[in-house]
């Protein structure tokens, strides 16, 4: 074992500041993955299903024991205008954040953002309201 396969084997905090580049296959679809079109080094779900995997603890650490498929339930926009999918755990409950990824389904990003709109929670009245208030 070379001497950086070692340091990332045993460092806790290795992938908080070095891109995982390792392809993987998605344990829900079966889509291959490969980190290259993510438009960054930090992948961490499936393009094709937005799933991800329960790896960490905090960001980067890999420390979880969980290991169960985090499913998407959800986007949110951040204060700098970047998008992230919420994710919640099938196992453990957990939810996480992780920001969208260059090459993710933009068909599965509007439906998850869509969501809270189909739903019988929000009437149609109330939609209305709130597209009327932000149209100004």
């Amino acid at each position: 074992m070379n001497r950086e396969n070692k340091k990332r084997k045993y460092d806790k905090k290795y992938f908080r500041t070095h891109p995982c580049m390792d392809p993987f296959t998605c344990k829900v679809c079966g889509w291959p993955v490969v980190p290259a079109g993510a438009g960054s080094g930090h992948r961490n779900h499936c393009p094709n299903c937005l799933y991800s995997l329960h790896l960490d603890q905090e960001p980067g650490d890999r420390a979880s024991d969980c290991h169960g498929r985090m499913e998407p339930i959800g986007v949110w926009v951040r204060k700098n205008g970047e998008w992230a999918i919420l994710h919640r755990c099938q196992r453990c409950g957990k939810i996480g954040s992780n920001r969208i990824a260059a090459d993710d389904n933009p068909m599965k990003l509007m439906a998850l953002a869509m969501r809270p709109f189909g739903s019988s929670a929000i009437s149609r009245e109330k939609i209305r309201d709130m597209t009327a208030s932000m149209e100004g």
